[in-house]
């Protein structure tokens, strides 16, 4: 009898552990608990908003959590190489932009993973639904897919003389081209010819502006496209193009538009869902969160030295003029 009660409390005691919030079990295992933090830059001000926001949720890098950073550039091969990292490390929960997710999920189904900027996540194939997104994915969608035609229409009203535009977008990245895709139908219903460059490595970038003929620059961002910004900016403005992004980072660095939810939110956001699954929460009982609030801001430098005159109109609708 006694061994039979000591066997069923050991049982009980294992079941219970099992349920305890990740926190509560890294810090019994003799460590803080550990995010990996897989973005385009450690320095970004989306990562910084989101260590913000876990601090302001008692998470203090250093002293009450863990924080691992890596970037893939975009690279397929690297992304693996991060995934098998984070897996060897034994990280509690992984945080992605969402080009690296797919790979993340191939990698474990065991560790969470929390995505910041997806795509177009159910047809990507990383969660099953918005509302039950199960397995050991959630995240927050940027809905990129859904508003393409609505960029390309702010576009079109800004600048009315296009005919022929660029669309750039990484190759590999499956939401990227499932945005590409939407971006051509629209196009085809407004009598605008699409010019595809499709990259895979920074270095695809400057051949597939050779010899470009194109009215304007539509740009389908992802990580290798926002390490890159700056190269794809300096080819766009040397052929004179009028460029549209999907926030306000590039316009800063000095695109023409943008239009999309502000992404420094998503992350602070993305870290309180962070913050949900180290105090217990599982993934698949968070719904994945769809932005209600978009932006469109607008550089008027660009515009002049582009020689382009926004009607006023146009402008009355934009939320952040920069100049």
């Amino acid at each position: 009898m006694l061994d039979i009660g000591r066997r069923h409390f050991i049982t009980l005691l294992g079941g219970a552990a099992a349920t305890w919030p990740l926190a509560a079990r890294a810090q019994q295992a003799g460590k803080l608990p550990t995010i990996g933090f897989e973005a385009a830059s450690s320095s970004s001000p989306w990562t910084a908003a989101f260590v913000q926001r876990l601090r302001e949720l008692g998470w203090i890098e250093g002293r009450t959590i863990a924080m691992e950073y890596r970037s893939s550039d975009g690279n397929p091969a690297r992304q693996a190489e991060i995934a098998a990292e984070f897996v060897r490390l034994k990280v509690d929960v992984i945080v992605s932009t969402s080009i690296a997710v797919s790979t993340f999920k191939q990698a474990t189904e065991v560790i969470p993973i929390v995505f910041a900027l997806g795509a177009d996540p159910i047809r990507g194939g990383v969660i099953a639904s918005l509302a039950r997104p199960g397995g050991n994915v959630t995240g927050l969608s940027v809905l990129s897919t859904d508003i393409a035609s609505k960029r390309l229409e702010l576009l079109r009203e800004a600048v009315p003389s296009i005919r022929r535009l660029a669309v750039i977008a990484n190759a590999g990245n499956p939401q990227a081209v499932l945005e590409v895709d939407e971006i051509k139908a629209v196009a085809h219903t407004l009598g605008i010819e699409i010019a595809s460059l499709e990259i895979r490595r920074a270095q695809d970038i400057a051949p597939s502006f050779e010899a470009l003929k194109a009215d304007a620059l539509y740009v389908a961002s992802d990580v290798l496209v926002n390490t890159n910004r700056i190269r794809i900016l300096t080819f766009a403005h040397s052929a004179r193009l009028p460029t549209m992004f999907n926030n306000r980072y590039y316009i800063e660095a000095g695109g023409l538009m943008s239009y999309g939810p502000n992404f420094s939110d998503q992350f602070r956001r993305t870290a309180e869902l962070v913050d949900k699954i180290l105090r217990g929460t599982k993934p698949a009982e968070i719904p994945v969160e769809q932005p209600s609030r978009f932006e469109l801001v607008i550089n008027l430098t660009t515009a002049k030295a582009l020689g382009l005159t926004i009607p006023d109109s146009f402008l009355l609708r934009v939320d952040e003029v920069i100049e």
